[in-house]
This record gives structure tokens, sequence and C-alpha cells, in this order.
């Protein structure tokens, strides 16, 4: 019997996956069913099983990838001699994610998958575990990026970078949610925003308020 090689299974879990993840952003985690994604990704049932035990192991598998995706683009461009603004960030990061999770033309696509995934976390043990790690590795990164801020004079050299660093994520996440529910911001909109709050000047006088 022929041996299959490293390359060709990772093809099939690739494929699998692909096609997970298109029923995921057409129709949603729990709507879409392991027959929905038999058929998008034109595989039999053995060989999906053969890689993945439950459709839940696939949507933890596509979070992973997003996460994955998330860190990697952050130390990529974090690493620039000059660390980046936060809107270049994350402008950088959002485009390398909705291009590596496969959305399509639609601003909402990836913040719809992104806020399923935070919701499974509620219901998931596993996968709360996972998104906490994430969020833990997530808030080191974005704290390092502060100091290096303050080393520059960009930021409060008194301010707590950790707790500045959940501030910008928190102002990501609350962007995602919004585009997710109800759209009408484009994320170069938002990252205009994020840029223009970054470098408000605080006022004479209200400076210990």
């Amino acid at each position: 019997m022929a041996r299959v090689s490293a390359e060709h299974l990772e093809a099939r879990r690739r494929q699998i996956l692909d096609g997970a993840r298109r029923c995921f952003l057409r129709s949603g985690f729990h709507a879409a069913s392991m027959q929905d994604v038999l058929k998008e990704s034109g595989l039999s049932a053995g060989a999906v099983y053969r890689y993945f035990r439950s459709k839940e192991e696939i949507i933890a598998a596509v979070a992973e990838e997003a996460l994955e995706t998330i860190r990697s683009s952050f130390d990529r461009v974090a690493a620039a001699e000059v660390p980046p603004t936060p809107d270049e960030l994350f402008t950088e990061v959002f485009g390398r994610l909705q291009k590596s999770v496969g959305a399509g033309e639609d601003s909402r696509e990836l913040p719809r998958l992104l806020v399923q995934v935070w919701g499974e976390g509620l219901r998931n043990p596993e996968l709360a575990e996972t998104l906490g790690d994430a969020y833990g590795q997530l808030s080191g990164q974005w704290a390092r990026l502060v100091e290096e801020y303050q080393a520059r004079g960009w930021v409060d050299p008194q301010a707590d970078a950790l707790n500045v660093a959940r501030t910008l994520i928190g102002a990501v996440q609350g962007y995602l949610v919004q585009q997710a529910l109800w759209g009408g911001i484009a994320p170069e909109e938002f990252a205009k925003g994020l840029r223009a709050l970054v470098s408000m000047s605080v006022p004479s006088g209200r400076e210990d308020r």
C-alpha cells in the first residue's frame, strides 16, 4: 500500500479547513452542518473524519489558525526599526488576517467570524483556554510596543504600559463587534479614527483630571 506523503496530508487538511471556513463565513458556526463542510470541501465523510472527529474540532482549528495569523503578523510588523503606530499596525494585521481566512470584499465577514470565535469560547472550555492564552500573549506584545512608544516620547512615560495596551486592544475589539453587528465603518475609516484619537493632545489645565 503506497505511503501518503506529509504534503498530501497537509493539503487535505488545508482543503477541509478552507471549505469549513467558507461555510462558517457564509452561515455561522452553528447553522453550518458537517454535511455542509463535506460538500464545500469536496471530500467524503471518511476523509474528513480522518483529520477531525467533530465540527467542534474544526471550529477550534479555524480559531487557532486565525490567532496564529494575528500573532505572526503582529511580530512581523512590530519588528520594524521604527515601531508602527496603532493605526498602521491595525491596518496591516487586519489585512493579513482577512486574506488568510479567505474573507471577501465584504468588510463584515472577518469581524463576524472573530465574534463567533469569541462566542464559542463562552461554551467551549478548551477554546476558552486557547483564547485566554492568546489574549495574554497579545497583551504582552502590545505592552512591549507601548514601551517603545514611551521610549520615543510618543506616550506618557508614567502610564502603565499594560493598561494602555489593553485599552488599545479593547478599541480594536469594539470595532470588530460594531462592524459584525451593524457595519457602516470600513477598516480604513477606523484606522483614521484610531490615529486621530491616539495623537490627541491634552488641553492645558486638564492633565491631572
